[in-house]
């Protein structure tokens, strides 16, 4: 499914390990790799000199992993020159990581990563690093939900993701309570939760197993956001791969948004990917 990979590189540390996720699907997919830094106009030289030896040490890794890979540096508007990349060489996702403004804002403000997220014409999967020294993750923790979109591709990244890395796979639903006119919210004990996995998580679990990964279940209770930060830290995970929330704008701002408050909240590196392919 992926057959051509697109990392973006800045000067920022937290932009290179978000590269290297990329490496490892490449390497697992036999894809091409593309590292792209985008100088914009006035960059200061020390920061244009740290942008160039991350690409140098990026490309050097993903040559000796038998990777083809080619380095890319433009100068320019970041999203025009990758939105010119993207459409003229067919990539078929983005890697990119967060910055502070992402953390720090809401989800539907403008930031560059949220830029892509919204507007790239590809798969984009958005980094966020919170443990430079974890690279290796030893399980992903996948949060999943009613009325997922995209069932193979949100599989395939997963699986081939953890076949990079050789880890295992836990995937983690918290239905949301039932309600009673009486009673209020009622939580469901866990065998009761397990009756009430949606259907389409059974179908990604079935998509998963074509790949040959080995992956438990576990269910929690409570709110979304806190039961899955709660569970990567009593777990012990080193990155959680969620999707982003197909909620609409004005239900964010009423409720809340669930992958918002993971990407403040997340104890581990954090992977949020918006799929574009369909099933072929």
């Amino acid at each position: 499914m992926y057959k051509k990979i697109l990392a973006a590189v800045n000067e920022f540390t937290n932009s290179e390990i978000a590269a290297r996720y990329a490496i490892a699907l490449a390497k697992s997919c036999q894809a091409r790799l593309s590292l792209v830094f985008v100088a914009e106009e006035g960059i200061n030289k020390d920061v244009f000199r740290h942008a160039e030896s991350a690409l140098e040490r990026l490309f050097i890794e993903a040559e000796e992993l038998g990777i083809e890979v080619e380095s890319i540096t433009e100068k320019g508007d970041p999203f025009n020159k990758i939105f010119e990349i993207v459409k003229k060489d067919k990539i078929d996702i983005v890697f990119t990581a967060t910055r502070r403004e992402d953390i720090q804002k809401r989800f539907f403000t403008k930031t560059l990563a949220r830029e892509f997220m919204v507007k790239l014409p590809c798969s984009v999967a958005m980094v966020r690093v919170v443990r430079m020294g974890r690279m290796h993750p030893k399980n992903i923790l996948v949060p999943l939900r009613a009325n997922m979109t995209n069932l193979e591709e949100r599989a395939c990244f997963v699986a081939k993701l953890a076949q990079g890395f050789e880890s295992t796979v836990t995937l983690f639903h918290s239905p949301s309570p039932l309600t009673s006119f009486f009673h209020g919210e009622i939580h469901l004990k866990p065998a009761q939760r397990e009756r009430h996995i949606p259907k389409d998580i059974e179908q990604f679990t079935e998509c998963l197993n074509r790949y040959d990964i080995h992956h438990e279940k576990k269910t929690g209770y409570g709110s979304v956001s806190r039961s899955i930060t709660i569970e990567a830290a009593h777990r012990r995970n080193d990155l959680i791969v969620m999707g982003e929330s197909e909620r609409s704008l004005l239900r964010s701002i009423i409720s809340g948004n669930p992958v918002e408050d993971v990407l403040r909240e997340t104890p581990c590196n954090l992977i949020i990917l918006r799929p574009e392919h369909e099933h072929r």
